[in-house]
């Protein structure tokens, strides 16, 4: 399955379960305000987030005469976009991110641990892959699922302190009372919406990794810059925002098992996996 049309089934999918727990609780207007809340909230998050994410990490805007922002130029007149601000970020765990409300308005950052670690061909990689989330604008398609996602916990919180206090709202088909299936929706849509949000994070990885490798021309760059990544990572990990692990091109906290379900990337080896595959 391609990934744009994955990411657009996941992004239906989260659409869907929202009308549906409005339908289930019936609290139209409880609905509404969550969801003109949410959206308030996540896209003026998405509007200022260049300039809130690089203070949050102290990052410092570096000039032509680095080598990052020169390696950035050259990338990005690869890429067809246009020339991104460029920062490091004082920190020595190796990581990596782009942010910035469109290509226009974008800005890539990388720490001064992965400056170290990786070499020119290595950090090509890195640098194209955050290239190509510019241009899939994928802090737009972010900022989407979490506005959905947001709206879908509040009125979840919302329906779960009516049904403590007595006010049940939720209806069956026949118009009737429903309370256990509006505690069931209650407690099971935020897991849901939680997971489904996730699984456009890792789809948009895959592409971006794609991506990358189309830029620069090789994906070995990027392969190989994954698995140092990874392994250095464990060893200084990144004192991150829960609320940006996604944004980084590697997860600051490890998960396996039933905590990859929740994870905002896809397994390193899955991803090193699918990047080497044939074309």
């Amino acid at each position: 399955m391609g990934n744009t049309f994955k990411t657009a089934l996941l992004l239906t999918l989260l659409s869907g379960l929202l009308l549906l727990i409005g339908e289930l609780l019936g609290g139209r207007s409880g609905l509404l305000i969550a969801f003109v809340f949410a959206i308030v909230m996540n896209f003026g998050s998405y509007w200022f987030s260049d300039k809130v994410v690089l203070r949050m990490y102290k990052a410092g805007e570096v000039g032509p005469e680095h080598r990052l922002h020169r390696m950035t130029a050259r990338l990005a007149q690869q890429a067809g976009l246009p020339m991104p601000r460029v920062y490091v970020i004082p920190d020595a765990s190796p990581n990596a991110f782009a942010t910035g409300r469109n290509p226009s308005h974008a800005a890539v950052a990388a720490t001064e641990g992965i400056l170290r670690l990786l070499d020119e061909r290595e950090l090509e990689g890195v640098i194209a892959h955050e290239l190509a989330h510019i241009r899939h604008r994928d802090i737009l398609i972010g900022s989407i699922a979490a506005t959905a996602a947001a709206t879908i916990m509040m009125v979840a919180s919302m329906a779960r302190w009516a049904f403590i206090f007595g006010g049940i709202g939720g209806r069956d088909e026949r118009g009737d009372s429903n309370p256990l299936a509006m505690l069931a929706m209650a407690i099971l849509a935020p897991l849901a919406a939680t997971m489904i949000q996730m699984a456009i994070s890792r789809s948009r990885e895959f592409a971006a990794d794609r991506a990358a490798a189309q830029i620069v021309g090789t994906p070995y760059g990027l392969a190989d810059a994954l698995r140092k990544i990874d392994a250095a990572a464990r060893r200084v990990p990144l004192d991150a925002n829960p609320a940006t692990a996604h944004m980084f091109i590697m997860k600051p906290f490890a998960g396996r098992g039933m905590a990859a379900l929740f994870s905002t990337h896809p397994p390193t080896e899955q991803r090193i996996a699918k990047l080497l595959q044939p074309a």
